[in-house]
């Protein structure tokens, strides 16, 4: 079984994802880490972010199996990822290893943007997690507090209104709801809630699918 969740920055996908995945017994990939260690590798190098030679060539030589979460995280990353993935040539580096990831005997649980329309478009269940732009600013927000960085709201509000824009409106592998996903809107939802909510669709999918 695959499980392709998508959705927007601070939706709350990687959280569900997560949970899905220790629920079903499946291991769990967050695609968006794949772009955030290109972008990494690149300011490591000071190479800019939309060098796309050297960004094809840091996807082509990433260590996907030593990525360190700790460097990957934060709002400067998020954003530089967004800039790096709105490249083709980066994209196409990734896919191989994120379809051959899913395509495992037991299946997989991965998100991402661009998971149920690109990477697994025969996934058996597809679920496209969204929330009002304020309630995911929100939670970026808390979560970036809580982990020292000084940020206002505002700014939090615009860096997720930019990258809705450049996700959704780049040419290779737009953001954008597979036409069989299960929309799941989590903006009144905590996440116990959406979690069920979530097990819900999964299990509806594979009694359809039985």
């Amino acid at each position: 079984m695959i499980i392709a969740i998508d959705g927007p920055a601070a939706s709350g996908k990687g959280t569900l994802a997560k949970r899905l995945a220790a629920h079903y017994g499946l291991p769990h990939l967050d695609t968006g880490l794949l772009y955030r260690a290109v972008a990494r590798t690149l300011t490591d190098h000071g190479d800019p972010l939309d060098d796309g030679a050297a960004a094809v060539r840091a996807a082509q030589s990433l260590d996907l199996g030593h990525l360190d979460e700790t460097r990957l995280r934060g709002r400067a990353m998020g954003e530089a990822a967004s800039v790096v993935a709105a490249i083709p040539a980066v994209r196409a580096a990734l896919v191989a290893w994120q379809r051959s990831f899913a395509n495992r005997p037991e299946g997989a649980v991965l998100d991402g943007r661009d998971i149920g329309t690109v990477i697994c478009p025969d996934a058996s269940v597809k679920i496209f997690v969204t929330a009002s732009a304020e309630e995911r600013a929100r939670r970026r927000h808390r979560e970036l507090v809580s982990r020292g960085e000084t940020v206002a709201y505002e700014d939090v509000l615009a860096d997720i209104r930019r990258r809705d824009a450049r996700d959704s409106g780049r040419a290779a592998a737009p953001l954008a709801a597979a036409a069989d996903a299960r929309l799941l809107d989590t903006t009144d939802l905590d996440i116990e809630q959406a979690f069920q909510a979530a097990v819900a669709h999964v299990d509806a999918a594979r009694r359809e699918t039985a």
